[in-house]
């Protein structure tokens, strides 16, 4: 907290960028008690801030940062890969807050309860910040160098937006089967939330099933075949996919 704060209640909290995260972000801070200001436009500063989160594309942080010099002593950005040098032009102690969570457009307040949330400082006191933020969000804190920024975010990558682009494989494939898009969809997502409870509770490992995980090297082939007659663009990404898993089920037969 910083010291003419003498809690998040007090702070008014300036908030650049009217995307999906500046949305749900300034509202989650006013349901919370927080005054906010904004979300303002791209270019736009929030006058007489405590505190300014810029929720803008990672390409565009340095720039917003510049424009709003001078407006607040504290100043943060929501990316997960960029480091806060990237605040510089800021002037001012700056924070990451990154929530380790898929908000979607016109999600509310509620976005970020029960979610992990990456957060770092310049300054204990930017740091503290952050971690009072994130809390006072519902979310869960935990503090994450420059160093290790971009593998923290290419593994939320991986464990996020690599899943839709495979569920959508997994549609197209389907249509071998005679499955519509939103049919398969409907099919497909129940068993892929098992699949994900599974993982976290049994670790990646013991959650593995299928033919790759009992050895069933004939069901294989004829996945293998029925991908190159219905998608065959996914081919190659169904063999390296393939031989990743065959590696985890090693591991798993050796644990």
């Amino acid at each position: 907290m910083h010291p003419f704060m003498e809690s998040l209640s007090d702070a008014r909290v300036g908030v650049v960028g009217a995307g999906r995260i500046g949305t749900a972000l300034s509202s989650a801070l006013r349901a919370a008690g927080v005054e906010v200001v904004g979300p303002t436009g791209r270019g736009e500063v929030p006058g007489g801030c405590d505190a300014i989160v810029l929720c803008v594309p990672d390409a565009e942080i340095p720039a917003a940062a510049a424009t709003v010099a001078g407006a607040a002593p504290l100043v943060g950005h929501t990316s997960g890969a960029t480091p806060l040098e990237a605040l510089a032009e800021a002037h001012a102690e700056a924070f990451g807050l990154h929530p380790l969570q898929t908000v979607p457009a016109g999600a509310g307040g509620e976005a970020f309860q029960g979610a992990g949330c990456a957060v770092a400082g310049s300054t204990p006191v930017a740091l503290a910040f952050a971690v009072d933020l994130a809390r006072l969000l519902g979310m869960t804190p935990f503090e994450i160098d420059d160093e290790g920024r971009a593998a923290y975010h290419a593994a939320a990558s991986v464990a996020s937006n690599f899943l839709v682009t495979l569920e959508a494989a997994a549609e197209r494939i389907a249509a071998g089967a005679g499955l519509e898009p939103g049919e398969a969809r409907e099919l497909l997502v129940p068993l892929l939330r098992r699949t994900v409870e599974n993982l976290g509770e049994l670790g990646p490992e013991r959650a593995l099933t299928g033919p790759i995980a009992r050895g069933d090297e004939a069901t294989l082939e004829r996945q293998r075949r029925a991908v190159e007659e219905v998608a065959s663009d996914l081919l190659d990404l169904f063999d390296e996919l393939v031989r990743h898993t065959r590696s985890l089920a090693e591991a798993k037969s050796t644990a």
